[in-house]
């Protein structure tokens, strides 16, 4: 049984990890569609293939790393898995062609699937019940902060080299590795050791926990758009400039997107998170968020300049801050707790399917636009199959209202 001091040190070990893993990743791989489609003359629609193995395997063997973490304790495994990751960014500096680019990819995708899981359900079994959404809403700022430093940081550093984005990137996975060994402590995420088709099993025969999983998929189909459809319409308006006190500063169109994000996130996700808890129950705040996602991206059909274009991903990142913390709260209520790690690891098949289509779609339809003029059609897609997914949710909530009753969120406003 773990110390209440222990608990503490492991929580804030964890979003220590967020905020370099977010970091690590949204430094390199928002780059990865710009720098092999503008520089090395790659077509979207491969890229997206590419992003979309990743996502595919990583969220598809995440439902292994769960199942793992309730057999064997999610230490290791997040170790494990930033260690491979640290790898596969690093060796992206020498991938030139299209098979050693997926192939390393798909690398990165294995380690991700090992902390994955692990790392969400280590949160779940730290945390008070009544405090589970208060961390997954730092844990997103923390991650938020790193949004907001890591495509900053691969922007400037894109100008000297890719490689130097890819070495950093793969430099604070290591750090992460290192800081997880020495800070957190062994955790048992799920009650009792469950063998890998017990907890797996347990997941697949709650019909509730199966349907919401797959009308979340809708949710992340939209959200990796960020990866890939936002980072290419950034583009279109080059690199402006940012007055400062030392002179104006040409700052890449992408960080811009992804810094507005990460930042909206940082300073308003947990506020505007309280604020919808104290009138809404978990499972109507998701659904609101998923359609006011829809709507910020729906809306990039009718942009014509990057100040636009900015408006839109702040409309879309009011409904992001919204769903994600809640989406693992309502996971964490809906899971077995003889099987917290498979349920977490069986959740991330909606970010396999979703993202891995979003990846895909989100290319193949930006080269369709670009070729027959038709801005508006990746937009109006993305539109119609967010608010779809809102309204499965909302549906279901109606349907199944009973089983979900929110978590008492008590007084509680600790800090780690």
């Amino acid at each position: 049984m773990l110390t209440l001091a222990e608990r503490r040190r492991g929580l804030a070990v964890l979003l220590i990890d967020s905020f370099l893993m977010f970091g690590g990743f949204f430094m390199l791989v928002p780059l990865i569609s710009v720098h092999y489609v503008q520089d090395l003359g790659f077509a979207a629609a491969a890229i997206g293939i590419v992003l979309a193995a990743r996502q595919l395997t990583q969220q598809g063997l995440t439902l292994l790393g769960g199942a793992l973490a309730d057999r064997w304790g999610a230490k290791g495994l997040i170790c494990w898995g930033m260690v491979i990751r640290t790898v596969a960014f690093g060796a992206l500096a020498w991938a030139t062609t299209f098979n050693v680019l997926l192939a390393l990819c798909v690398l990165a995708a294995v380690g991700g699937a090992l902390f994955d899981a692990p790392k969400n359900a280590a949160i779940a079994a730290l945390a008070e019940p009544a405090e589970r959404t208060h961390f997954f809403s730092l844990n997103g700022i923390a991650g938020g902060l790193g949004m907001t430093v890591g495509p900053l940081v691969g922007a400037l550093l894109l100008r000297a080299d890719f490689r130097w984005v890819c070495f950093v990137s793969a430099a604070l996975f290591a750090i992460a590795a290192v800081v997880t060994m020495l800070g957190l402590p062994r955790i048992q995420v799920a009650q009792g050791s469950q063998s890998l088709r017990a907890g797996l099993g347990l997941a697949l025969r709650n019909r509730r926990f199966v349907l919401f999983t797959m009308l979340l998929s809708g949710f992340w189909f939209m959200w990796v758009q960020l990866s890939i459809s936002l980072t290419l319409a950034a583009q279109r308006w080059g690199e402006p400039m940012l007055n400062t006190p030392f002179g104006a500063l040409s700052v890449n169109s992408v960080a811009w997107v992804y810094g507005l994000n990460a930042g909206l996130t940082v300073v308003l996700q947990y506020p505007l998170l309280r604020l919808a808890e104290r009138r809404l129950r978990p499972m109507p705040i998701l659904s609101g968020g998923v359609a006011i996602m829809a709507t910020g991206l729906g809306l990039v059909a009718v942009a014509d300049s990057l100040a636009m274009l900015l408006s839109c991903v702040v409309v879309f990142s009011v409904g992001a801050m919204l769903v994600q913390p809640t989406q693992q709260t309502v996971t964490a209520q809906l899971a077995d707790p003889q099987a917290l790690g498979s349920y977490f690891g069986f959740s991330a098949l909606a970010l396999a399917f979703g993202g891995g289509l979003g990846n895909y779609l989100g290319g193949w339809l930006y080269d369709v636009a670009l070729h027959w003029q038709l801005h508006a059609l990746p937009w109006l897609v993305f539109w119609g199959i967010g608010l779809s997914a809102a309204a499965g949710l909302a549906v279901l909530d109606r349907v199944q209202r009973p089983a979900v009753s929110p978590v008492p969120t008590g007084r509680s406003t600790r800090t780690t």
